[in-house]
């Protein structure tokens, strides 16, 4: 039989009622009449209190239990904690406290199992790419060792073609382990005060060859005044520009152009650097700063490169306090933008 509410409180107030006239009638005097309306009034009495602090206090709070489970299980985790501090009532202070406390462990779960996720496609992401110039130098090696190595055109072009696959290898080993420093926080940042203009012009320099290859244009705009101060660490801001820049060059169209700007605000320097090239699709777009994610893989293969040149760059923008935004259509080009604190 089901303990509603109301049979529970009917129960009680008839048990209580009954012991109420039960000891009257042991009092001199008491008439029928007044035993009656006794029993009557704490029937009614003890029926509506019972019955509220049960339906009220109990079975309501309990049913809002079942409620946040079932909104755990949906994964709805949208009470706030001032709604918590408010309450006076234990059960519903109890059942908040419930709710939040569940939601909290479902996101460390979450999290765990994003971290996990994550981890088994680095180890599958790392695994392809040392494979890769791995094999390559591999199949070279052991070809001039079954003999291909008295042919001196055949020997030197593939010593070369090994050398080229060891390199990359080197490369992706060491960014790897630059990436991995930039995360633990082994790397500290050597903050300085530094001409963004002089560093510019730089890496438009070491570009030089590429540039000159693709016969696209690298030009800087600033309205200010040369030079530009701003507080960062030299060798890290510089390989923050120099990679925006390479990329832009590597991936944009022939015949095309690159564009640093820099641009004056009340405390800080705003960096962009802007290309006229094939531009990134929208879904791409929130990824791009993940390691290896390359959004046209095997064109991004043909033109070198690592994967792990933006998430370096996110990395030690973040060592900077800075934050790195971009905006792509395309056939429209790209545009890569952080601020810079300024020093003057």
């Amino acid at each position: 039989m089901s303990l509603s509410p109301r049979f529970i409180a009917l129960l009680l107030a008839c048990l209580i009622s009954a012991l109420t006239v039960a000891f009257l009638t042991f009092v001199e005097g008491v008439t029928t009449s007044m035993l009656f309306v006794v029993g009557l009034s704490s029937f009614a009495i003890s029926f509506f209190l019972v019955l509220y602090a049960i339906e009220l206090l109990v079975f309501r709070e309990v049913n809002k239990m079942y409620k946040t489970i079932h909104q755990l299980k949906i994964r709805d985790f949208s009470i706030s904690r001032k709604s918590i501090i408010k309450n006076t009532n234990p059960f519903k202070k109890l059942n908040d406290e419930i709710f939040v406390y569940v939601a909290k462990k479902q996101r460390e779960i979450d999290e765990l199992k994003r971290l996990e996720q994550f981890r088994r496609e680095f180890l599958a992401d790392v695994s392809h790419e040392l494979k890769t110039p791995i094999f390559a130098a591999q199949g070279y090696i052991h070809t001039l060792i079954d003999g291909a190595v008295d042919d001196e055109k055949v020997r030197d072009k593939f010593l070369s073609k090994a050398a080229k696959s060891l390199d990359g290898l080197d490369a992706l080993v060491k960014d790897l382990m630059a990436l991995s420093q930039l995360e633990t926080g082994e790397v500290k940042m050597n903050f300085s005060r530094i001409d963004l203009t002089h560093v510019i012009q730089e890496i438009f320099e070491q570009l030089e060859g590429i540039t000159q290859s693709k016969n696209i244009d690298l030009s800087l705009k600033t309205p200010l005044s040369t030079p530009v101060w701003v507080k960062a660490d030299p060798q890290r801001i510089t390989q923050v520009i120099s990679n925006l820049v390479e990329n832009a060059v590597k991936y944009g169209n022939e015949s095309g152009r690159v564009i640093v700007s820099l641009e004056e605000e009340k405390k800080h320097i705003l960096v962009s650097v802007r290309d006229n090239g094939p531009g990134i699709p929208p879904e791409h777009l929130s990824r791009i700063f993940e390691r290896f994610y390359r959004v046209e893989k095997s064109r991004s293969k043909d033109r070198g490169g690592t994967g792990l040149g933006l998430a370096i760059v996110k990395h030690i923008l973040n060592a900077h306090k800075a934050k790195i935004t971009v905006m792509s259509k395309v056939e429209k080009g790209t545009t890569f933008r952080f601020k810079l604190d300024r020093m003057d």
